[in-house]
Formats: structure tokens, C-alpha cells, sequence
């Protein structure tokens, strides 16, 4: 089989763009391990793309937005199972990961997804990541939803990486996201994102959860949460988990087939698609004391804040340090810099050197230079206190943490992760 041949069965299967990668690609090294272990014969991934419809995306009534992004996951998945079904009829063996949930939730919150594919898509050549981290592809713009497909055989064809990006830098997601998580700079907090987006999702659930487990009664948790919040938990329940904002998606005028309205008179562009965003009064979810918590504050008074716990928990010592940048608050660190040295013990052993310098975090392996504060800590003592579980005086006081500098140093440390 061609690859033109499986592109044909891919369209008339109800793809709306297909692509193909090698699985020994390096674009697909991170995934490697577990496209192997799903499917031990996989030789070629097939991308795919399902347009979404533009306007219900658009619409700041999210039941509207959140039935076109269901309705398009639930086609995605029955297109890549009509492909493994035709290709099995041509004695073809491939297999169709879902292309979202369910995920495997046992790793949790690590790599819970088998194919990352954005990433698949980028390499198939089917668009590129604009300032928002969504891809966009060249035509349809980032109103698409992808999906994948594994491919017991070698195709005499593959996509290559597009040479531009259709991506226009006009930041109009800037200013629509809700949290302030892509600055216009092009840095990305993805804790903020995670935390409000995908409140009814995964770690949002579990802090819901928690307070339902936290509160006395129900007059308790009806002082938490309310009924409103309550009924939308239940409806993600029956219905599929709801997105929040996805605001960046929403106002992206990226792609020939979309770009027109925006191209003909951008400043109606504004009124009918950011401004309604901007201005709708709704919840929106932060950590306390987090960068996203200040600027929907000064940004957007008129919506309404709702601290929440942040849903990036980590379970070992190598996901917290995995997770630095994804949670690290620039806005924090602005404006000082501190070099930490730490130094973990016990069932994970590990060195590591953190530098927070004006808004920038690095953080690399061993003890690096000079440093103003060392932390000596048990490692699993170290991921309790991170998950609120220990408090920073049982640590102290049971010798499972030890400084060597000021303690005011790890105090900054800690606004930088809130």
C-alpha cells in the first residue's frame, strides 16, 4: 500500500487532512516507548485532522463551545476506527488510540497520553504551534481537533515539517485569555491554563473532590462551592468534562479559510469575536497568590476569582522537578535572582541546581556554582511538604529538612510555585 493509497482511505474514511511519520522519526522520541508498547508492529503513525465549525467555538456561551469540541472528539475517534476497519479489510494491521480521553489515568499526573499530537501533527507537516501552543493549520486554522492511527507497515512517503507558520503573531490571545497565561512575549504559563481551563478535568476534580471531603457539612461546602458550580461539576459528569475558556482558540484568525473576516474589517472582528469573551462575567479559577490570580484582578475585575488548589501535584521527586517550569510564576520572580542548591536523600537521591534570575528559571543537574541558599531535604518528605501534606516546621523539627542560608530564600522560592 501506498501512501497515496492510505491518504485516499483516510479522506474518504472522513479525515479532513491527513498526514504520515515514521515511527523512527526524533520527533517522536518522547512517545516512542509507549506507541511500542501499545502496538509492538507499528512501523508508520498516521496523523489526522477534523475540522471544528468556527462559530459555535466562538460563541461565549461555552455550552455551545464545549458541544462542537465533544461532538468533534467523538468524530475523530469513529473516522481512525473507519480506517482500521477499511485497512483491515486490505489484511493491513493497525490500531486507534483514542485521541484524547480516556487516557491511561494510572500514570497520572505524568504521561498519561501515548502519542503527543501536536507534535505528530507538526512533523506530519499538517500545520505548525502558533504563540497560544495550539497548532494551526495552514487552511483550517486551530479550529481542529487531531487524532492518530498506528500502521503495521513502511510508506514509500512521508509528510515533512511545514517551512512557515501560519501563525500571524497578532496576540489577539493575549488578550483575550482569561488568566493571563500566554504573555506577549510568547512565554506560557501553563499552571495557570491548567488550573482554570480544565477545572472540571483530571486535578480540578480532584480538588473538588477534596472539598467535598474538607467541609464539615453541607452548609460548609455550600460556603465553598456554589450551586452553580456544583450543577456544572455534575453536568462534566453526565455529559463530558467541560473546557473553561479556550478563549485562545476562539479569536485565532489564523488560516486561509478563517482569516477572512478578521482580514475585511478587524476592528468588527473585535467587537463580535474578542470583546464578548473579554467582557462575560464568569468564575475564573486561580492558585493563591499566582500570577494569574493579579492579572484577572487588574485585567478583568468584572469576573469573579475563586482561589483554587493548584492541580499540578507531584507523586515523586522526578515529577516536581519536571514540573518547575510548568508551574513557576515569572511575575513572582521578577525583579531578583537566587541560585538554590538542593540536595535530596533517601528513596530518591538526586542533586539539582535552581536559578531564578529577573522572571527566568533554570534548573539543571548537580550542584552548580555558587549558591545563596542549600536545601538538604528527604525526598519524600520533600514531596509531602510540596503537596500541603507536611507543614515546614514537622520538617524542620524532624531533621528532614535542613538550610544552610537564610531561611528567607526558600520562602521566595515558595511564592515562585504557589
Amino acid at each position: 500500500m501506498t501512501a497515496e493509497e492510505l491518504r485516499k482511505i483516510c479522506l474518504e474514511a472522513g479525515a479532513d487532512d491527513v498526514g504520515f511519520v515514521a515511527i523512527d522519526r526524533p520527533e517522536l522520541d518522547p512517545d516512542r516507548a509507549d506507541i511500542i508498547r501499545m502496538f509492538p508492529a507499528t512501523r508508520t503513525v498516521v496523523a489526522l485532522v477534523s475540522r471544528m465549525n468556527v462559530e459555535p467555538v466562538r460563541s461565549p456561551a461555552r455550552n455551545v463551545s464545549n458541544l462542537e469540541f465533544h461532538a468533534t472528539g467523538h468524530e475523530v475517534n469513529e473516522v481512525a476506527r473507519r480506517i482500521v476497519r477499511r485497512l483491515r479489510q486490505r489484511n493491513v494491521r493497525a490500531l486507534n488510540p483514542p485521541m484524547a480521553f480516556p487516557m491511561e489515568m494510572e500514570r497520572f499526573p505524568g504521561k498519561a497520553w501515548a502519542i503527543s499530537l501536536k507534535t505528530l501533527a507538526v512533523a506530519a507537516g499538517l500545520g505548525r504551534i502558533g504563540i497560544h501552543r495550539n497548532l494551526i493549520h495552514p487552511r483550517f486554522g486551530n479550529f481542529v481537533l487531531l487524532g492518530s492511527v498506528l500502521l503495521a507497515q513502511d510508506l514509500d512517503q512521508q509528510g515533512e515539517t511545514l517551512d512557515y507558520n501560519p501563525c500571524m503573531g497578532c496576540k489577539l490571545c493575549v488578550a483575550a485569555c482569561p488568566v493571563g497565561a500566554i504573555s506577549p512575549q510568547g512565554e506560557f504559563d501553563f499552571g495557570a491554563c491548567y488550573n482554570h481551563n480544565y477545572r472540571e478535568f483530571m486535578g480540578g476534580f480532584t480538588d473538588w473532590v477534596e472539598t467535598i471531603a474538607d467541609s464539615s457539612g453541607a452548609l460548609d461546602y455550600r460556603a465553598k462551592v456554589t450551586d452553580s458550580e456544583s450543577a456544572s461539576m455534575w453536568q462534566s459528569l453526565a455529559y463530558g468534562p467541560n473546557y473553561k475558556a479556550a478563549y485562545c482558540l476562539a479569536v485565532c484568525p489564523a488560516g486561509t479559510e478563517v482569516i477572512g473576516p478578521f482580514q475585511e474589517d478587524r476592528a468588527q472582528f473585535l467587537r463580535e469575536v474578542v470583546k464578548p469573551l473579554q467582557a462575560k462575567v464568569e468564575p475564573i479559577y486561580v492558585t493563591a497568590g499566582s500570577d494569574a490570580e493579579s492579572y484577572v484582578r487588574k485585567r478583568f475585575p468584572h469576573k469573579q476569582v475563586r482561589r483554587v488548589r493548584s492541580g499540578l501535584r507531584p507523586v515523586s521527586l522526578e515529577s516536581f522537578l519536571r514540573s518547575l517550569h510548568l508551574v513557576f510564576q515569572r511575575g513572582q520572580a521578577s525583579g531578583w535572582r537566587a541560585c538554590y542548591h538542593f540536595v535530596f536523600t533517601g528513596k530518591e537521591p538526586a542533586q539539582s541546581t535552581i536559578v531564578i534570575d529577573d522572571g527566568q528559571l533554570t534548573v539543571e543537574n548537580g550542584l552548580i556554582g555558587s549558591c545563596h541558599l542549600r536545601v538538604t531535604a528527604d525526598s519524600q518528605a520533600w514531596i509531602k511538604f510540596v503537596r500541603k501534606e507536611w507543614g515546614l516546621a514537622r520538617l524542620l523539627l524532624t531533621g528532614k529538612l535542613r538550610l544552610k542560608g537564610s531561611p528567607r530564600w526558600l520562602l521566595a522560592f515558595g511564592r515562585c510555585f504557589p
